[in-house]
């Protein structure tokens, strides 16, 4: 019994004593993991703020490769001063060709799109009727011819009144002038070409009966023609007659037609306050053709010299128009580098692919005219062996 006892007390006390000690070796594993953990956390954050630093590092040493631009120089030279209008090509001499009387066509002498001489005979009406006639008359004019003579031999002898003489002679008058009238009645009856030009599409056939005015066929003079053109009203100081007209049209592009300035108008239209201006054109060719749409350029007294650079070189932005000026400098081991930057400018007036300019650029300095849009203002830039592309790629307008 008594040993009992003491075991029951032995076994309390070994258990009292384990259960103490539990908390302490809880307490000492969550110790060691939260370091192990905190130690963990500290490694990542410190090898990121070591990344983030070496890569700053990189970039800021990091020298970006230089752009390749083609460069071209600022040029000071006298430009064409320039008026352009546009308008249309219009014959000197075009007509449809109609007939005077009404008549039943006979004969057909032309071929559309001939060239005819003036007085060459087109179309021949039927005229019989007008001919009998004519020759009837023409009988009664000898017969009156005949009776005006005799009567005038008697007067001459003072075996007849004068008063003979003078129905004889009114007579003979009379037929003669029937005669002439049948006359441009056969000639109306042939239709002939009224100038040197070329025919357009015949609009009759043989048997067919004509209206008076009925059209046959148009004719065309195209050796001369006329360019009627407008400009604005505050142009009109700078036109003179005889000035220089070139002239494109969309049928041939590429070449340039000249004239010159032959009628201005006294007048300046109250609706669109233009005036409107005619220039002459020798077409011995015939390739500018009544009807077609041209733009026609004045050449006006020329302007002082002005700055001009390639309109591919001019930026056009909301901020301003602007070039990149090439720079020269010198590195810290004393090689030469270029430098782009940017410089605003004043541009005006573009022609034949070159652009005016002003302000922030003297003559002689280099701006970058392709691979610009590469380019950022401080960029450092390398030049292409390759020269730019000509401009402009078309021919000049004028």
């Amino acid at each position: 019994m008594t040993l009992s006892v003491e075991t029951e007390v032995a076994t309390r006390t070994d258990f009292r004593k384990s259960k103490g000690e539990r908390p302490v070796r809880t307490k000492l594993w969550f110790s060691i993991v939260a370091l192990l953990l905190a130690l963990l956390v500290g490694v990542f954050w410190g090898f990121n703020q070591f990344r983030n630093h070496m890569i700053a590092q990189f970039f800021a040493h990091m020298k970006m490769p230089p752009v390749v631009v083609s460069v071209a120089k600022v040029k000071t030279e006298v430009l064409p001063n320039l008026l352009s209008g546009i308008g249309d090509v219009v014959a000197v001499h075009q007509v449809n060709v109609t007939t005077d009387l009404a008549g039943r066509v006979v004969k057909i002498m032309f071929e559309p799109g001939e060239h005819v001489v003036k007085g060459q005979p087109l179309v021949q009406l039927f005229d019989d009727p007008a001919r009998g006639d004519l020759a009837a008359l023409e009988a009664q004019a000898t017969n009156a011819k005949l009776a005006l003579q005799r009567a005038k031999a008697l007067a001459l002898r003072q075996f007849g009144p004068q008063a003979t003489v003078d129905d004889a002679q009114a007579t003979y008058d009379q037929v003669e002038a029937n005669i002439a009238k049948t006359k441009a009645i056969i000639s109306q009856d042939l239709i002939l070409a009224p100038f040197d030009g070329e025919l357009g599409l015949r609009h009759i056939e043989v048997g067919q009966f004509l209206s008076t005015g009925a059209e046959i066929a148009t004719l065309t003079d195209l050796s001369q023609v006329w360019v009627n053109f407008t400009v604005t009203e505050k142009n009109s100081a700078d036109l003179k007659l005889g000035q220089a007209v070139h002239v494109i049209v969309d049928a041939y592009p590429s070449r340039i037609f000249v004239g010159k300035i032959t009628t201005i108008e006294p007048q300046i239209s109250i609706d669109t306050r233009n005036i409107s201006v005619q220039a002459t054109f020798d077409n011995p060719d015939h390739a500018l053709k009544p009807g077609m749409f041209a733009t026609a350029t004045v050449e006006l007294p020329t302007n002082p010299p002005v700055m001009t650079v390639p309109e591919t070189a001019a930026d056009y932005s909301l901020y301003g128009d602007s070039v990149f000026l090439i720079k020269k400098s010198k590195d810290s081991d004393g090689k030469e580098t270029l430098t782009a930057v940017r410089t605003f400018v004043r541009t005006g007036e573009r022609i034949d692919g070159r652009v005016v300019v002003s302000g922030n650029l003297k003559p002689g300095d280099e701006v970058a005219a392709v691979g610009q849009i590469k380019l950022q203002s401080g960029a450092e830039v390398a030049v292409s062996p390759e020269p730019p592309p000509p401009i402009p790629a078309q021919p000049s307008p004028y």
